[in-house]
């Protein structure tokens, strides 16, 4: 009996595996896996753009703090101080990272890429059981898990290192999530809370929808019971018990997040700026047709939807924008899926729900349900690009090509007649050809526009083609069961070998290696210009002095290459930055490009007050400063220390010391100080500027600058400088203020003597402590996990949500 549209599914055709099917799954999906991870060493490609631009050096930083025996909790070699503890792309709560930096401080950029790709592994290899225990055939279970790890989003945005890291667990958690609620055991529910926590610590937007689909699962679970009610008492203490293990795994790490991001430059996104991150439409094309806008050319000549070919502008790109899942599972999702109604069987409806309302989240601005989604449903304004749901869409064609692999070989073709389709048996084909026919003439247009016709309609003609000839062969296959086998094997094969053929270390993830120099071997120019830089840094450092260099317009991986090279850069190459720093200096989210280098009026050049404060005293340029855009500042009185080609190196003899002792205290509104023209005169040698609300911590009394003839004395040396704490011998002939020119961040603490003291918000950006007469050891220690930093936050969380459920409330209606 076949599974009618409407009707009840019949019994699975294979209901027990044999050991030696799931074997051989397994094996087969591994051996996909190792094949396609192989290309690009072959090739003499890595995975490029962010994967090496951002989340290699961060790696990199990580396995250099573990190797001298210290968490890289705070980073002092980004954005002049940056708190990775909360930086969801740190890597530093990813487990699987954290021990692959602890066994490997170095490892290769070919290393850390298998690493990466081989976290598509737990949830290709879940396919298996996922597919086991519903009784659909293992052909299907590896087809959808060829389709899970090299389809689609899955390896064109490859090298959104975090986003692959949640994508990879949540088959895992999905499979496990099922069977703990169906055996009502402890066992399977920890292990699902565990590995969900491994999908969602990266606190992206992958693994924000993919939580709420564990969410959805587990209520479905519920509501598809016989009886709800009596299902729901049994399992409650599971749940509980799930979601008080998972909520203590993620706990931490979430709150660390929360609290940096009321402080960062991306505390929430506006409507506007997240519908500029949606879907566009003719990118569903790609599903069918995957080159049909020319995303797999090494020319890079791509004629698709973007910024450049989209009136209403957009975020997304020939990356974001690419489906493609097969010819073959293709053909299988319209021919069988859709005229053939399968896909609407009662025991695949939940993916074919979850499908479709990513695809629906995905496309974002371009359906009318989005802004109702934005407003009301909490957590969606914190991300900024709808279409990352393509992400889910990959694992909901997953599973329909291996849902329908598995339909093929037990039952052979779909009919189209009135117990099978009812009235939908002349609709459903009909749609089908709708939807090629949409595809064809979508990408058309873009074609036509940009002039590759011919291009476009070689890549719709060759799909046609192979369609047409499966259609035929299969068709042919059809009557006996063990064809049927042999061709579920053959579309297997094939479905692998065009995914590994087209998409492993393909135009969309892959480039040589020698653009990423900077981590192996420098052009000469360059490495004797670094050279230069970090023997002077060594003088420097040896003589109690710690300046500050800016790294700018370099290209590709130098952006964050002072995590690897220890050199404590002004900027660097990061979405998420602290808002007070961003508006004081105007770094701009990446060190690449020159024109996004902002100078504010609290930074009007790299003489000014607060330049010198920050102890920026290098600036590292990729030329001359004379052919810098026109809004740079002149850096007339600065000494080039070396010059040539794409290096250029300025010495600008203006920092003043990291440390200080004042004797004078300036009350000051940072917040209003940093939207004023200038900042306040003042003597960086003997005063200090402390914000208003660090003013009633103050034990002591102090008088403004020249307001006595007697001048205390003081100073202060830095003795012990690491990542997380900084240790300085201070000595002060009357009470004072330490200054220390580090950006003050909750969660760190100062220490006099041995005793607590509170840290003063000081000279608008950095950290100060109040001392008495005498000598002194004085320690600063990061420590954002502390219970009192945990709290404070988790309060603030609460009150900033209490403030806007108010505002809200009190709110005129629409």
């Amino acid at each position: 009996m076949q599974t009618s549209i409407s009707g009840q599914d019949s019994p699975a055709s294979l209901p027990i595996w044999s050991q030696r099917q799931t074997l051989t799954a397994f094996a087969l999906i591994v051996a996909a896996w190792a094949l396609a991870v192989s290309i690009w060493p072959l090739t003499g490609t890595v995975v490029p753009w962010d994967s090496k631009n951002q989340f290699y050096p961060t790696l990199r930083y990580l396995g250099s703090a573990l190797a001298n025996g210290e968490l890289p909790l705070w980073n002092p070699y980004h954005f002049g101080g940056h708190p990775s503890a909360a930086d969801p792309q740190s890597l530093l709560f990813t487990p699987t990272m954290l021990l692959f930096g602890w066994l490997v401080p170095e490892p290769s950029m070919e290393l850390f890429d298998v690493v990466v790709f081989a976290h598509f592994l737990p949830g290709a290899l879940a396919f298996v059981p996922l597919f086991r225990r519903r009784g659909w055939h293992p052909a299907g279970a590896v087809v959808a898990a060829l389709v899970f790890m090299l389809g689609g989003s899955a390896t064109a945005r490859l090298q959104h290192t975090g986003m692959i890291f949640s994508y990879g667990f949540f088959p895992l958690a999905f499979w496990l999530l099922e069977e703990a609620m169906d055996r009502r055991s402890y066992v399977y529910g920890l292990l699902f809370a565990a590995s969900a926590a491994m999908m969602v610590i990266g606190r992206d937007q992958v693994a924000f929808l993919c939580g709420l689909t564990l969410i959805v699962l587990a209520t479905q679970r519920i509501w598809a019971a016989s009886q709800p009610l009596a299902y729901l008492k049994s399992r409650l203490g599971l749940l509980v018990f799930m979601g008080l293990i998972g909520g203590a795994l993620l706990a931490v790490p979430i709150v660390l997040t929360m609290q940096f991001l009321a402080t960062s430059t991306r505390p929430s996104f506006g409507f506007g700026v997240a519908a500029m991150g949606s879907l566009p439409p003719e990118s569903l094309a790609t599903i069918l047709f995957g080159n049909v806008f020319g995303s797999l050319r090494w020319t890079y000549d791509y004629w698709g939807p973007d910024w450049h070919s989209l009136s209403e502008g957009t975020w997304t790109d020939r990356a974001t924008n690419y489906l493609f899942i097969g010819t073959i599972p293709a053909l299988l999702l319209l021919w069988h899926g859709v005229a053939g109604g399968r896909l609407f069987a009662r025991e695949f409806r939940f993916f074919l729900v979850m499908g479709i309302a990513a695809t629906l989240y995905s496309l974002g601005r371009y359906t009318p349900g989005f802004v109702m989604i934005f407003d009301h449903m909490p957590g969606v304004d914190l991300y900024r690009r709808p279409a990352d749901a393509t992400f889910l869409i990959n694992i909901a064609l997953a599973f329909a090509a291996g849902y329908l692999v598995h339909r093929y070989a037990t039952e052979g073709l779909p009919q189209w007649n009135r117990a099978a389709l009812g009235r939908l048996r002349v609709a459903l084909p009909l749609l089908a050809l709708g939807l090629v026919a949409a595809a064809v003439a979508s990408a058309l247009v873009f074609a036509v526009k940009g002039g590759f016709v011919f291009p476009a309609l070689t890549e719709i003609g060759g799909s046609l083609a192979v369609a047409t000839l499966a259609i035929v062969v299969i068709t042919r296959m059809n009557d006996v069961s063990r064809w049927r086998e042999a061709i579920a094997l053959v579309l297997v094969t094939l479905t692998g070998a065009e995914l590994i053929s087209r998409h492993a270390a393909s135009a969309l993830n892959a480039e040589p290696a020698e653009r990423y120099t900077i981590f192996t071997k420098l052009p000469p120019e360059q490495l004797q210009g670094l050279q230069i830089l970090k023997r002077e840094l060594a003088e420097r450092h040896a003589k109690g002095e710690y300046p500050r260099v800016e790294i700018l317009g370099l290209k590709g991986a130098w952006q964050n290459a002072s995590m690897v090279l220890g050199i404590e850069d002004t900027i660097g190459y990061n979405p998420l930055r602290l808002a007070d720093y961003e508006r004081a200096i105007g770094p701009g989210e990446n060190a690449e490009d020159p024109n996004l280098r902002s100078f504010p009026t609290s930074f009007r050049g790299y003489n000014c007050e607060l330049a010198s404060l920050l102890g920026l005293d290098y600036v590292v340029l990729d030329r001359p400063v004379e052919k810098l855009p026109r809004h740079f500042p002149r850096l007339t009185d600065a000494e080039i220390v070396y010059g040539t080609g794409r290096m250029w190196i300025y010495r600008l003899n203006s920092s003043v010391p990291r440390a200080y002792v004042a004797h004078h205290v300036t009350p000051v509104d940072s917040e209003a100080v940093l939207g004023e023209d200038e900042l306040p005169e003042f003597n960086r040698e003997t005063e200090a500027l402390i914000d208003d609300d660090s003013m009633p911590l103050l034990k002591g009394s102090y008088t403004a600058a020249g307001a006595t003839s007697d001048e205390a004395k003081g100073q202060a040396r830095i003795v012990s400088y690491k990542r997380n704490s900084v240790a300085l011998d201070v000595e002060s002939s009357d009470n004072g203020i330490l200054v220390l020119h580090d950006i003050n961040y909750p969660g760190w603490e100062a220490w006099v003597d041995g005793e607590r003291r509170p840290i003063l918000h000081a000279n608008l950006l950095f950290r100060g402590v109040e001392i008495g007469p005498g000598r002194h050891r004085v320690e600063f220690y990061f420590r954002p996990m502390s219970l009192e930093n945990l709290v404070a936050a988790a309060s603030d969380l609460v009150k900033s949500e209490e403030k806007r459920i108010q505002t809200a409330i009190a709110a005129p209606p629409p």
